[in-house]
């Protein structure tokens, strides 16, 4: 091996510190996206609190009231923080469609029906786009990347990418309705509830990893943000250099007597 072929240190240290930014981007991009933490447990508590006082007391009015109290609450603290509010509020709309559905039917089971719905319907969603060449985390990753969708057409490794972590999105999401639609059947509503409970982060978690797995092993995002302000800057100097060259040439002197001559 020549000097030539042999690796520098400095690109030794570059391709891992590369690497190591990509990851931490990924990561970034993954937290804000699904909310991390705490916006698992937003999702986890109202379901697990209505589950819980339904198991003591059997009284759906209490369980469902108490649900929505603290969906609202946490919304009310974000607010006060000043923070996000999309997922709280997401949580919110979600507790507030199934304490209506219950008090509607006078079923408790029927609680958890319009998020078993959404489940199964976003489970699709992520199995159809992906068909159809659009796969759904792209569209919801592509602006927290700032890449839009531009790893459509421009970065097909990054469009490999999405499309593996949608398929996996919809199969764990698929297999998760598996599991609680016949125990909606045959389970009694604490089982049923606790079940659920059980069942809300672990497969999120899994699909989030596998997500992370593989777009931390694809390429870059194409920054389009960056793209046009970069066309913006050129297309501004354009305009400045043609102006002053119109301004030269409408001058007899050439701009002499500007610059002294």
């Amino acid at each position: 091996m020549t000097s030539l072929d042999k690796p520098t240190e400095d690109t030794e240290q570059t391709q891992p510190d590369e690497a190591r930014d990509a990851r931490a981007v990924t990561e970034a991009a993954l937290f804000e996206a699904f909310g991390g933490v705490r916006g698992m447990v937003e999702t986890v508590l109202p379901g697990l609190l209505f589950v819980a006082i339904f198991t003591i007391n059997k009284d759906l009015h209490i369980s469902a009231i108490a649900a929505l109290a603290v969906s609202l609450v946490l919304v009310v603290v974000r607010l006060v923080r000043k923070d996000t509010v999309k997922h709280a509020f997401s949580g919110v709309f979600g507790v507030a469609f199934g304490v209506v559905f219950a008090m509607f039917t006078g079923n408790a089971k029927d609680f958890y029906l319009p998020g078993m719905l959404y489940t199964l319907g976003l489970a699709l969603a992520y199995i159809v786009t992906t068909l159809a060449g659009v796969p759904l985390i792209g569209l919801i990753l592509g602006p927290v990347f700032k890449e839009n969708l531009s790893w459509r057409t421009r970065n097909p490794g990054r469009k490999k990418a999405y499309a593996k972590a949608s398929w996996a999105w919809g199969l764990i999401l698929l297999a998760k309705c598996a599991i609680l639609f016949p125990l909606y059947w045959w389970a009694n509503t604490a089982q049923l509830g606790w079940v659920l409970v059980a069942l809300k982060i672990p497969p999120f978690l899994l699909a989030v990893w596998l997500t992370w797995v593989f777009l931390a092993k694809a390429p870059a995002p194409i920054d389009v943000f960056a793209e046009m302000e970069e066309a913006e800057k050129a297309e501004k100097a354009e305009k400045e250099r043609k102006a002053a060259l119109a301004g030269d040439a409408g001058d007899p002197s050439g701009g002499r007597h500007r610059r002294g001559a």
